[in-house]
């Protein structure tokens, strides 16, 4: 018997509180192109996340979809290497992400203070992925871009993936005043990519307007080298379909020559991710 939601960025997400099989998102994606897939973490139950790791390896082995995980690590631990090393032996991991956005709003907050990335400890556990050939899923808000931007400065060795093109949350002159200076900030790290997902969520619904003007004005920022397309499924089922996800995403990048249109829609990923 499950119990009751707990507040999401996302908002209420009853309807995928179950399993998501790989059949289903073939399904969804059926007629849209899509030729290879990453999984990114979904935050397993704190000591799980080498039997996530492990359980998405076993799909792949018997599917061949997806193609390539993204895990999970406390970078805090002082033990975390034993885990690292645990998960840089399955084939299919390519890097970690750990969860660092923190917001005034406490529905939008995830991690326990804004400022994590600073810790010696954590950073620590961040050095130990260039060793292992992992790439870091950074998911921070604009106010702690300045920091992001100084972590990849830091850590030159290391491969940044901005998630959710740094989460445009805050829609007012201002608030696009203060992600443009913080985009612009990581894009000066060229170690700093950014990931064209999830950008629905917080108008909770697939806008041709806003995805429009966030991919061109990220693409502007970081060129489209350095930017993928993501859809964030199962998340953004919430709210549309995958076809029209896709569709939409498609016309927001037209103005792009077919060249940029194909780094961000294949060759970034693939590149970062090995595939």
């Amino acid at each position: 018997m499950s119990g009751p939601e707990v507040p999401r960025i996302f908002g209420s997400y009853g309807p995928i509180r179950r399993d998501y099989p790989i059949d289903e998102f073939l399904a969804d994606t059926a007629g849209c192109n899509v030729v290879k897939s990453v999984y990114v973490q979904t935050n397993w139950p704190p000591g799980k996340s080498y039997d996530e790791a492990r359980w998405v390896q076993s799909v792949i082995d018997q599917h061949g979809w997806p193609h390539a995980n993204v895990a999970h690590a406390d970078l805090a631990d002082p033990e975390c290497e034993v885990l690292i090393e645990r998960l840089a032996a399955l084939p299919a991991t390519r890097g970690i992400r750990q969860q660092l956005h923190w917001h005034q709003n406490l529905q939008y907050r995830f991690a326990s203070r804004p400022d994590v990335m600073n810790d010696g400890v954590w950073r620590r556990g961040l050095s130990l992925l260039s060793k292992y050939n992992l790439l870091f899923e950074l998911q921070v808000f604009a106010d702690q871009m300045q920091d992001g931007a100084a972590l990849a400065r830091a850590f030159p060795e290391t491969i940044f993936v901005l998630e959710h093109a740094g989460m445009p949350e805050d829609l007012s002159e201002d608030g696009w005043k203060k992600w443009r200076a913080g985009m612009s900030a990581l894009a000066e790290q060229p170690n700093v990519n950014v990931k064209l997902s999830g950008l629905g969520t917080f108008v909770r619904g697939c806008r041709a307007d806003l995805m429009t003007s966030i991919i061109r004005e990220t693409v502007a920022i970081f060129g489209a080298d350095r930017c993928l397309y993501g859809s964030n499924f199962p998340i953004e089922k919430l709210w549309t379909d995958y076809a029209t996800l896709y569709g939409t995403f498609r016309e927001a990048i037209d103005g792009l020559d077919p060249r940029q249109q194909r780094a961000i829609l294949h060759d970034t990923a693939a590149r970062l991710y090995r595939i």
